[in-house]
């Protein structure tokens, strides 16, 4: 399971913070631009090499859907989170980085149980 992580992890870096660009950053938030889909596409062939197809399919959706920062805005609703200026720029960044990486731990955790 550890080893899967790990992978995935790597896979999420390179995918997030190598091959991003300012633009991808920029317009991935909304599912309307090919660019959301780009940067989910290349998280699904990077998770291709890791996971099997479908998990693969789905934690790349749920990256994608992330991204959105709907289920995040979310979250910091009802969690009573309202972390405003650098701080709250920061804070949303980490949040985001911390959704990620606990489904890629539920994917490792489900297909090392497979």
């Amino acid at each position: 399971m550890a080893d899967l992580f790990v992978q995935a992890l790597m896979v999420h870096l390179v995918g997030d913070w190598i091959l991003q660009s300012d633009r991808v950053a920029r317009l991935k938030t909304d599912l309307r631009q090919p660019a959301a889909w780009q940067h989910s596409g290349i998280h699904a062939l990077g998770l291709l090499l890791v996971f099997p197809s479908t998990i693969a399919l789905l934690v790349a959706l749920s990256h994608l859907l992330i991204d959105t920062r709907r289920p995040l805005l979310w979250l910091r609703r009802v969690l009573g989170q309202q972390p405003e200026g650098d701080r709250g720029r920061h804070f949303e960044i980490w949040q985001d980085q911390v959704v990620h990486l606990l489904v890629l731990f539920i994917a490792a955790v489900w297909v090392s149980k497979s």
